[in-house]
């Protein structure tokens, strides 16, 4: 059983990779899941960062991203842990 964050890295995938891992994650996320960490990386240029951060801030599971020191990661937040 998946409790707490959830994390995918996607270091290496092209856009359409990333977004299919993403969608699949985001499907088998149960309940007990309340974010996704999700590893992109930045060295290697931000493609995957922006488009992340694009198509999924508008995504109806997600109710915001959360950006933190790391600049090559984002968070998106499924649900308020409480």
């Amino acid at each position: 059983m998946q409790s707490g964050t959830l994390e995918i890295d996607l270091h290496g995938m092209t856009k359409v990779q990333a977004k299919a891992a993403l969608d699949a994650a985001l499907r088998r996320a149960g309940g007990s899941v309340y974010r996704l960490e999700v590893i992109h990386g930045f060295h290697g240029g931000t493609q995957l960062r922006d488009m992340i951060r694009r198509v999924y801030a508008r995504h109806p599971r997600v109710k915001r991203l959360e950006v933190g020191l790391n600049q090559g990661a984002t968070e998106l937040v499924l649900r308020e842990y409480v």
